[in-house]
């Protein structure tokens, strides 16, 4: 018999800046809540209306032992790696990296973006690696909008993009080395939804726009906020107000493993941590070419 999880608790998302200065909403990590295994950050970027000359971006940095997942919603970002890769993330489009061993990574906008202007909002998740994978080989999928799986509910009020795991019979493409789910649901007003998530996984879900109806008692939770859900069922309830509902909802099987986490590098030891940075410091996790 199946049985909806019942809501843990909330935890507001943090005004704060990142990169060259641009703004995200943050609800985890801060100091109400670290991690939540096996995930390591949630950045809500934006939504923000830059002026032409105005937009930011991530200037050059090293990443090791995780993976960095970007979501555009709105704008555009641009992307430069020392492996060679580089590209434009649109509207919709998923970039999948796996930073492994290590690479310097750059995520500014476009030129012309930057003499345009516009509105930018985005998402970027950290995936923690286990142990066994935190020095595999550096590797990139990047998905445009057009090939990530879109399906929706039998009375149409209920629409569902599947990046990771499945939903309403649709199954992502994109390949993960930890078993996870990430979905962004829209629900119409008064539509409502019931979806399975398997019983090994941790489950959360964050608004990013709408007043939510979580759990079988259908609290209501604005947006910017984020919803854990306990351990307790095999499905998760969403349902709508009186107003479109736009949320994603993540969920993983725990890593229970040590996480030592100095800045862009993410490893089980502080010696591992040392040597993070003695081979950045050495450049062997090579360079940018500009």
């Amino acid at each position: 018999m199946s049985t909806t999880r019942t809501i843990e608790r909330t935890y507001p998302a943090v005004r704060t800046t990142e990169g060259g200065g641009f703004i995200v909403h943050r609800p985890f990590p801060t100091r109400m809540l670290m991690d939540f295994d096996p995930f390591l950050l949630l950045d809500e970027m934006g939504p923000v209306d830059y002026a032409p000359g105005e937009a930011k971006g991530a200037p050059d940095h090293p990443h090791r032992g995780f993976e960095t997942v970007t979501y555009v919603l709105e704008g555009q970002f641009g992307h430069k790696d020392s492996a060679g890769h580089s590209g434009t993330l649109h509207a919709g489009d998923v970039q999948w990296m796996t930073a492994g061993a290590g690479v310097v990574h750059s995520e500014m906008p476009d030129p012309s973006f930057v003499a345009t202007g516009g509105r930018v909002h985005g998402l970027q998740l950290w995936v923690n690696l286990p142990r066994s994978d935190k020095m595999i080989e550096p590797r990139y999928q990047e998905i445009p909008s057009t090939r990530i799986p879109v399906a929706t509910s039998v009375d149409g009020k209920v629409r569902v993009k599947v990046i990771a795991g499945d939903a309403l019979g649709a199954k992502a493409v994109i390949e993960t080395r930890t078993p996870i789910l990430y979905q962004h649901f829209t629900l119409q007003p008064g539509a409502q939804i019931v979806h399975p998530v398997p019983r090994e996984y941790r489950v959360f879900a964050y608004g990013l726009s709408g007043t939510g109806l979580y759990g079988e008692g259908q609290q209501a939770i604005d947006a910017q906020k984020m919803v854990v859900f306990g351990n307790d069922g095999d499905s998760i309830a969403l349902a709508a107000g009186d107003a479109p509902l736009d949320v994603l909802l993540f969920g993983g099987v725990p890593l229970n493993e040590p996480v030592v986490r100095y800045g862009p590098f993410v490893m089980n030891t502080e010696d591992e941590i040392r040597q993070a940075v003695i081979d950045y410091q050495a450049g062997r996790m090579g360079r940018i070419t500009h």
